[in-house]
């Protein structure tokens, strides 16, 4: 069979697969598992299956998941950010927008200090996506505006993404931090846009009154409880993210010390009980496999199209326009944008940044600038059908259906690559400033 009908035969199958309303996983590991037999045979898929989804799951990296979700567990039973919205919804006078404001602001935070989009993601949803809904928000745009939060971290550091780019290509990690500092503020402010957007151009088609009906009277939250969750969240904050980007602590630590503060504010409020530990532990067990599923199948996958010389193949279409730098930048672009649509994050930066980097340095492009780039892109593409991984870890952990995330989380890709990528391509200082003051 030539190649090119072969990789149009599993992209059918792919998307055959997610028509008939099979979990991503399953496709994922379905098309992976059955390109490699196809390509290699059953006894390099059998060897491979023996020691790859152990290796991935036995990631150091990877217990931030399961530790920031058992932290959003705790403080979930704790009921202290069901209090913190009804503050800020109380404080805005009713102004549910400003919810959204904060979701985002967190997500932001929490993704950077997780490194995992997939995790923050699912973390963040299972918290957050209630309380949204609770205040006025639709379903799909407090889950979409979720996904988009908790894609961040895969550009605010300490991002998963960048430091393999920095391993990769040999760049200072220190100082790919550094230079992500100004686009991730900026994502951030424009997920922020998008989101308010979506959000009043909704409450204009529903009626304002139900809208902005209080889910709690003002009596069931005093003024002394008020100030005890003020102060318990600004604690909380303080200790894990000053800990984190003062070095005191690694991010897997900083997840450990979350959970372990999360659990002394539910002792704190009295909120603990045999439940309270059934609740908590059996919902991060869910949550965690469910997001490690996606990222062992999506490495299998990965592993299939590395196996296939996909990359490559298109690499050797795209040789002949290496005279024409920003026509070539585009389609790298492209490329990894594809990419990041069908795999986790760090498996297209080791799959596929080895075999672009020699065109990369052709072409004389700044690596510290394109290193940014490439994590501005894969926030995008962690975003967009048919294989957003945020989105799919949100439609997990809230049971919004993936179809009406898709829609929303589209509008939120489509302006993030305009603006974003526009404004680093006609002002490359915007990565390089910082850096160059280090």
């Amino acid at each position: 069979m030539p190649i090119e009908i072969f990789y149009l035969v599993i992209f059918a199958l792919f998307l055959i697969f997610l028509l008939l309303g099979m979990h991503i996983h399953t496709v994922l590991l379905s098309i992976g598992v059955l390109g490699i037999i196809i390509l290699e045979g059953p006894s390099y898929i059998t060897t491979f299956m023996q020691v790859e989804p152990y290796r991935v799951i036995a990631s150091y990296t990877l217990t931030t998941i399961p530790l920031f979700v058992l932290m959003a567990q705790f403080i979930v039973q704790s009921r202290i950010v069901s209090d913190l919205y009804l503050i800020v919804y109380k404080l805005s006078k009713g102004k549910s927008g400003l919810l959204g404001v904060l979701s985002v602001v967190i997500g932001a935070f929490l993704g950077g200090v997780s490194g995992s989009t997939t995790g923050s993601s699912a973390a963040l949803g299972q918290v957050a996506v209630p309380e949204l809904r609770k205040h006025g928000f639709r379903d799909d745009i407090a889950g979409s505006t979720i996904a988009a939060a908790g894609s961040l971290s895969g550009i605010i550091p300490p991002s998963i993404v960048l430091i393999l780019y920095g391993v990769v290509t040999e760049t200072p990690i220190g100082t790919l931090f550094i230079g992500a500092i100004i686009p991730g503020l900026i994502m951030t402010i424009v997920i922020i846009l998008v989101m308010l957007f979506l959000y009043n151009r909704d409450i204009k088609k529903r009626s304002v009154d139900i809208l902005n009906e209080p889910a709690r009277t003002t009596e069931d939250l005093s003024l002394s409880r008020s100030l005890i969750v003020i102060g318990i969240f600004l604690a909380i904050m303080a200790v894990i993210f000053g800990g984190i980007y003062s070095g005191t602590f690694t991010p897997t630590e900083a997840g450990a010390i979350g959970a372990i503060l999360g659990l002394l504010t539910a002792f704190f409020l009295g909120k603990v009980n045999k439940q309270f530990f059934i609740n908590s532990f059996s919902g991060t067990i869910k949550i965690s496999s469910m997001v490690l599923l996606i990222m062992v199948t999506a490495q299998i996958f990965g592993r299939f199209i590395t196996i296939s010389q996909l990359p490559r193949e298109l690499i050797g279409f795209l040789g002949p326009l290496i005279e024409y730098p920003v026509l070539m930048l585009v389609f790298i672009c492209f490329i990894y944008f594809v990419l990041f649509m069908f795999i986790e994050g760090g498996a297209v930066i080791i799959m596929a940044t080895p075999i672009l980097l020699p065109i990369i340095q052709e072409m004389n492009v700044d690596l510290l600038w394109f290193g940014i780039l490439v994590s501005v892109i894969c926030t995008i593409g962690l975003l967009t059908p048919p294989v957003g991984l945020s989105v799919f870890a949100v439609s997990g952990v809230t049971g919004i259906s993936i179809e009406r995330l898709f829609i929303q989380t589209s509008i939120f890709a489509v302006v993030l690559a305009i603006v974003v990528c526009g404004l680093m391509i006609a002002f490359p200082p915007i990565v390089t400033w910082l850096p160059s003051l280090m």
